[in-house]
């Protein structure tokens, strides 16, 4: 390691950066991969796969929608212990976030 950072000097790096950015932006895919992942890095989470969005609409499943319920379900089930313990009252919830995150897109 000690021999290579010898060899490669900040003046030799910034060379292989600005060969880098010329090669993507002549649309060179690995290039811009590569700067991307310098730049704002690796996703924390992969993108649901196609076949995951189907199973989710056919068995009626959100994901975002129960992600944004979770905590509104929590309060719920701690403020009214009777309501929120009933499937109809999550369900409720669900519903209210689903119409929200509808009504927004809708705006623009």
């Amino acid at each position: 390691m000690a021999a290579l950072l010898d060899r490669v000097t900040i003046d030799i790096w910034n060379e292989i950066i600005d060969a880098t950015i010329t090669l993507a932006k002549s649309g060179d895919a690995r290039a811009r991969a590569s700067l991307a992942g310098y730049l704002v890095g690796k996703p924390q989470v992969e993108a649901p796969t196609p076949l995951a969005v189907i199973v989710q609409r056919i068995s009626g499943s959100d994901q975002l929608v129960n992600e944004l319920a979770t905590p509104a379900i929590y309060r719920a089930q701690w403020q009214d212990k009777e309501d929120a313990e009933t499937d109809n009252a999550n369900d409720t919830i669900r519903a209210k976030i689903a119409a929200e995150l509808a009504h927004r897109i809708d705006e623009k």
